[in-house]
């Protein structure tokens, strides 16, 4: 096959980079006509092609063609907001690991934000969850090597061979000094729902995230839990740093506590972004009350769980406002086995609020605050009973009043919004109660 010249090779790839330029471009929201009707021009494309020569001229160092014109489709991508980006195949097999659930890393979700890689949230369980790393931090260092601008390599330096170690240096708003960690990476197998028993009929359900097998574990756990022998009086939904996933996982979440109405809403220039997906009758918890904790650390997914399970009234949002992460990704394959994970929708709750830079604002804020239990002879000097020489309740002594109280799972005693949630559940069940009737 003949092969065209190499400056006709250049100007044709430059081309197609203008096309897809131009579509780029027109996917802006405002106002598509006016982008629509302004072509790339052959000045842009002469200085293309011009900063593509020079490089690969004078650059101190060779530089391979495919790599160049990778880096300016993921200049171009990288662009139109922090969530579109280009994936090689190797990042490719990456995204499918972790809506999967099983990979190799440190087990952190984080996203580059002003040229800052932020984490959003650790995973549970994970290496950066049992060292500490918080929703929040910036990640100054990999390594001892800094993180400057937007390294579009971050992400991959942070995942390696299993057993190895690597350093990360953080920024914590909390702290004066960096934050220096060390870390050895594992294979990642991300459980996304665990659950229990808090109390007698006050049941607690964790999602770390949403995969693609979440809804599947949700209703194994709810089974466990609620029977008709031991129905359940109300949940606490757990999605405090819970970084998100698979859209079509939450929106079977919350279809699990709802009989009907809209989930969500997505809004989007091609036919495939316009979506209205609502609930199909039954209830796994047959109308228990429920209260869902969230915080800055949960994003996307997680709070179009949280967003229409308050506007159905179905739950009280308790903790602090959320992420803000109100755009919807696809992953669109190219022919060179990569793809290109693209924003295509915003996503709106079913009253047609937009989270995007937002969040969902709790109905009932928490502040940052660690719980310490009191000493057990301390709190029985503080009662009636403490009292030398107090009365006795006929026919009822003192052990059986403190056995017959219910237990506390170990948990409540030191996380203050696990508490904090139940003890709303509790008030919710109690209000729910019918007046008592006067005895005649």
């Amino acid at each position: 096959m003949c092969k065209s010249p190499p400056f006709v090779r250049l100007f044709l790839i430059s081309g197609l980079i203008a096309i897809l330029s131009t579509s780029v471009y027109a996917a802006d929201p405002a106002p598509a006509e006016a982008v629509a009707s302004v072509p790339i021009s052959d000045e842009d494309i002469r200085t293309f092609v011009s900063v593509f020569r020079t490089i690969k001229d004078a650059y101190v160092e060779p530089v391979a063609d495919d790599q160049l014109m990778h880096a300016a489709i993921r200049g171009m991508l990288s662009h139109l907001d922090p969530h579109s980006q280009y994936l090689e195949p190797s990042e490719l097999q990456q995204w499918d690991e972790d809506t999967s659930g099983v990979y190799g890393g440190l087990g952190v979700e984080v996203l580059m934000v002003d040229g800052f890689l932020r984490v959003i949230a650790p995973i549970d369980d994970s290496p950066a969850s049992r060292a500490g790393v918080k929703s929040g931090d910036i990640i100054l260092a990999i390594d001892g090597i800094e993180m400057q601008g937007n390294d579009l390599n971050a992400v991959d330096k942070l995942r390696g061979p299993v057993g190895s170690r690597v350093k990360l240096t953080l920024d914590r708003e909390t702290e004066s000094a960096p934050v220096v960690v060390d870390l050895m990476r594992e294979v990642i197998r991300t459980r996304s729902v665990k659950g229990r028993l808090l109390q007698p009929g006050y049941a607690y359900l964790r999602i770390s995230q949403f995969q693609e097998t979440s809804p599947r574990d949700l209703s194994e756990q709810l089974r466990k839990l609620h029977t008709s022998k031991k129905p359940l009086r109300g949940l606490v939904l757990d999605l405090r740093n819970n970084p998100g996933g698979v859209l079509n996982a939450a929106v079977e979440t919350v279809d699990a506590f709802l009989d009907e109405g809209l989930i969500v809403s997505t809004r989007g220039r091609i036919d495939e972004a316009k979506l209205s997906l609502s609930a199909s009758p039954g209830d796994l918890i047959d109308g228990a009350s429920i209260v869902v904790l969230v915080d800055a650390g949960s994003a996307s997914a997680s709070e179009i769980v949280a967003g229409a399970l308050q506007d159905h009234h179905r739950a009280v949002i308790m903790g602090k406002r959320t992420f803000g992460k109100g755009s919807v990704q696809n992953i669109l394959p190219l022919e060179s086995g990569g793809a290109i994970k693209l924003t295509t929708a915003r996503y709106f709750t079913p009253a047609g609020h937009s989270i995007q830079a937002q969040g969902i604002v709790p109905d009932i804020e928490l502040a940052e605050v660690q719980l310490a239990p009191l000493d057990r002879a301390a709190q029985l000097l503080s009662t009636e009973a403490g009292l030398p020489g107090h009365l006795e309740t006929p026919g009822v002594s003192i052990g059986e009043v403190q056995a017959a109280a219910e237990p506390l799972d170990e948990a409540l005693h030191k996380d203050y919004a696990l508490s904090a949630a139940l003890n709303a559940l509790k008030a919710m069940v109690i209000a729910k109660r019918p007046a008592a009737t006067q005895a005649r």
